[in-house]
């Protein structure tokens, strides 16, 4: 009897064996919205992924591995480092956002989620329980996942960077295989706790996905204290505003900080100014508050301060922080304003108390406020280091004012106390042609009321060049990054040894070398 032959199934068919037909997108607008970020395209895939269990994901990843096609993940999608765009032709991108199982388990302080889990649903989810997590997300928490936050880190509420707050990680290695980390990894016990041995969730937190996909996470809970107090001061100068937020910092009292230079207060803060976003800025305030009179205070003091001397200001800062009860909150805020006013001046604190009522803001922000491309940089530098950062950054940009002239580039500048460090963000905006990518994300009513300009390929170039200029800039002054994708030089002037240790992880988790290729460098 004849033997007869059937094709080998391809990579397509496979992957929709594993998740289902309606799972695996290969439409030409899916494809290229999947391989975009806030700043550009990358290789086009051949396919977006949507795996909807922890399982699903291994069986994609095995047959990726199988085929030698290249992998990246895909979160919330708010990546301007090349973080998820592929760097190969032929790649699959696994988009993880139906992964949304999340267990609340308040007996042990823990909250354990799969990696889809936004932010804002797990801020909703707990809030309503009176719980947090220290660290609360990014600002982009509406899309951004806590998977892509663990593989990028992220910053911005609550204390500390995204991966402090991690108790134990599932992690998807580049064979398929689930990797178990902490105590967890026990066939004895639970996720409750991280440093049982050598740190393994360490290793999974920054790599940008280039040593496993994020599939589940279990992060530590504590009380929620709804007492909270804000402050905002504007100073006349970038080492003013510094020095004050140094200090400050060293207190340990905050909750959240963050400053703005001129351009970003002027002009992502100065858009907020139609009724609807008035009206859901008022519902949002009177939520937050501990009681419905201090939410009508806050409000009222609000509508009499106005925004004027926030516009006027050169800098302003804008702290929160919180306490057991009303006494502790405003003790604390008490220190904030004694070493603040030493170098600044207070204003109406509008900002923190929006952000603590609205802290996900819409993605509004992927455009400028007259619909211009943006993208930001960042840094971490040692206090130290800072003040010399920025004035060769003000000399570079002085250098090239004619460039941003000629091109209307305008630059602004966001600033944090992290840790023991000090985020320095700048910003470009210029006018260019919208991507899939923004016309996707950013909400579409919003889009409606916003120009649209040619797309400017000179204009593309310089930003291109000044970026890579401003980031060798940063190293130069000692300079770190969060979220560095296959953007920042993460290999370059590294430890002999530390880049040994890498690779030879690196070989280990991914053998055939599909996972994110170029993230970290590698």
């Amino acid at each position: 009897m004849a033997t007869q032959l059937y094709p080998a199934p391809t990579l397509i068919d496979t992957l929709v064996a594993a998740v289902g037909t309606a799972h695996v997108l290969t439409g030409a607008d899916d494809r290229r919205f999947a391989g975009t970020d806030c700043y550009r395209a990358g290789e086009m895939p051949v396919a977006v992924v949507r795996p909807g269990s922890v399982a699903e994901v291994q069986a994609v990843v095995a047959a990726c591995a199988a085929a030698g096609a290249p992998v990246t993940v895909r979160g919330g999608g708010a990546s301007y480092t090349d973080g998820y765009i592929h760097a190969r032709p032929g790649g699959v991108t696994i988009d993880m956002l139906r992964l949304k199982a999340m267990v609340i388990d308040e007996i042990n302080a823990v909250v354990t989620v799969e990696a889809g889990v936004t932010w804002a649903e797990l801020y909703d989810a707990l809030q309503a329980r009176g719980l947090r997590t220290p660290f609360q997300g990014p600002f982009s928490g509406l899309a951004a996942t806590i998977g892509g936050s663990m593989s990028q880190h992220s910053v911005s509420h609550g204390v500390g960077v995204s991966a402090e707050s991690l108790v134990n990680i599932e992690v998807v290695t580049g064979t398929g295989a689930l990797l178990v980390t902490g105590s967890a990894g026990s066939s004895d016990s639970v996720a409750f706790f991280r440093h049982f041995g050598p740190d393994l969730a360490g290793l999974f937190t920054g790599d940008c996905g280039a040593f496993g996909v994020k599939a589940r996470m279990t992060l530590r809970l504590t009380r929620r204290h709804e007492s909270f107090e804000a402050a905002s001061f504007s100073f006349a100068s970038f080492d003013a505003m510094h020095t004050a937020m140094r200090l400050v910092a060293l207190e340990g009292v905050l909750d959240e900080n963050f400053g703005l230079d001129a351009t970003l207060q002027q002009g992502q803060l100065g858009r907020q100014a139609g009724v609807a976003a008035k009206a859901e800025i008022a519902a949002s305030v009177m939520k937050s508050a501990p009681s419905m009179a201090s939410g009508m205070k806050s409000l009222a003091r609000m509508a009499i301060a106005g925004d004027r001397a926030l516009k006027a200001a050169t800098y302003a800062v804008h702290w929160t922080v919180e306490g057991v009860d009303a006494a502790e909150a405003r003790a604390r805020i008490a220190t904030v304003r004694r070493i603040a006013a030493a170098h600044g001046e207070e204003i109406a604190n509008t900002v923190p108390t929006v952000v603590r009522g609205m802290p996900f803001a819409p993605l509004t922000n992927v455009l400028g406020p007259k619909g211009e491309r943006w993208v930001p940089m960042h840094t971490l530098l040692p206090h130290d280091r800072v003040p010399g950062f920025h004035r060769a950054l003000v000399d570079y940009w002085a250098t090239n004012r004619g460039v941003l002239d000629e091109h209307g580039i305008v630059s602004g500048g966001m600033f944090m106390t992290v840790n023991s460090g000090f985020l320095y963000e700048p910003t470009f905006y210029w006018p260019d042609a919208r991507s899939i990518y923004h016309d996707r994300m950013a909400p579409a009513e919003h889009l409606a009321g916003l120009p649209r300009y040619p797309q400017s390929d000179a204009a593309r170039a310089e930003i291109e060049r000044m970026r890579t200029e401003v980031i060798a800039l940063m190293h130069r002054h000692g300079g770190v990054h969060f979220q560095i994708g296959k953007l920042y030089p993460f290999l370059e002037g590294r430890n002999a040894a530390s880049v040994a240790l890498l690779r030879a992880i690196k070989a280990a988790v991914d053998p055939q070398g599909i996972l994110n290729p170029g993230a970290l460098g590698l």
